[in-house]
């Protein structure tokens, strides 16, 4: 993947899930001729525990090639083994992403970094759910040794024991650091997992975008209150585009100065711990409660 020359962000949207082949299309058509450059829908979704919806499967595929076919964009999809690299390049996919859950597995990234191997489709690594760089690089690393140029990052927040306002804490010094060790290497922004909720998307995608994040992939849903998967952070067809068009005109032209991109690390660390300090606190003061509770419960004798 290569960085954009235009200064204009690369934007990716679509469903979280493909639910149905009008649901696909609906969505698509309303997303055609705008600042939309791939449309994206989950063919299969991990889940943490069985009986929840894991996708639609190869028959999504066909509905992604019909998207490309009728609106001219392109499309992409998460892989997350050998076999599912094979059914997206059968179905004409352009762009494949793999996902937080499989990027914390070595073996596994290396089974799919085979089978991409000297691939000219773009590939798209999210970084892990836990928040360790190293393990973010060495996927990265794994897919440029196999003849792969066409690579870019996705950061989509990391998982926290502990509650806080995002579904995960974006901790932002390390894409930062991302960026770094690997000054070429696009990063696509992901605020929908890491808000959790669509309220937090706009102010989450102007902070990457202050930051030369070099895109976004948002989750868009023609009826998000009634998604099949993750209803509470997708967005209509509607206010994405208008989200963009804020975002687009007013950041995307903005140039970060290095100095001032290290000094807004160095304040993220510094909210971080702040956040951190602050669930301490709270953790404490429920256990004293607790304590509380129980000695007036049970009286010392």
């Amino acid at each position: 993947m290569k960085k954009s020359k235009t200064g204009k962000p690369f934007v990716i949207a679509g469903p979280c899930s493909a639910e149905s082949e009008e649901q696909v299309i609906s969505i698509a058509h309303s997303l055609k001729e705008t600042n939309v450059d791939v449309f994206r829908a989950g063919i299969w979704k991990p889940r943490t525990r069985p009986g929840s919806f894991e996708g639609i499967g190869e028959v999504g595929l066909s509905w992604l090639k019909r998207v490309k076919d009728e609106t001219g964009l392109k499309t992409a999809v998460e892989v997350a083994n050998p076999k599912h690299v094979e059914l997206a390049l059968k179905y004409d996919i352009d762009v494949l992403w793999i996902g937080a859950r499989t990027t914390v597995s070595p073996f596994t990234v290396q089974e799919i970094a085979n089978a991409c191997n000297g691939l000219e489709n773009e590939i798209l690594i999210k970084n892990p759910i836990n928040p360790d760089l190293a393990l973010w690089m060495g996927a990265i690393e794994r897919f440029m040794g196999q003849n792969i140029k066409n690579l870019g990052a996705i950061h989509r927040g990391f998982s926290s024991y502990e509650k806080t306002k995002y579904r995960n804490v974006p901790i932002w010094e390390i894409p930062l650091g991302l960026k770094r060790e690997f000054p070429d290497l696009p990063i696509i922004f992901d605020p929908s997992h890491i808000a959790g909720t669509r309220n937090l998307i706009f102010e989450l995608s102007r902070t990457a975008l202050s930051l030369n994040f070099d895109g976004l992939i948002i989750e868009t849903h023609n009826d998000p209150d009634h998604a099949w998967s993750d209803a509470k952070q997708q967005v209509l067809p509607e206010v994405l585009l208008s989200m963009l068009d804020h975002l687009l005109h007013r950041e995307g032209e903005l140039v970060m100065d290095p100095s001032l991109e290290k000094l807004l690390e160095l304040d993220f660390r510094i909210d971080t711990l702040k956040d951190q300090l602050g669930d301490v606190f709270i953790k404490k003061r429920e256990i004293k409660e607790l304590i509380r509770e129980k000695q007036e419960v049970t009286p010392l004798t």
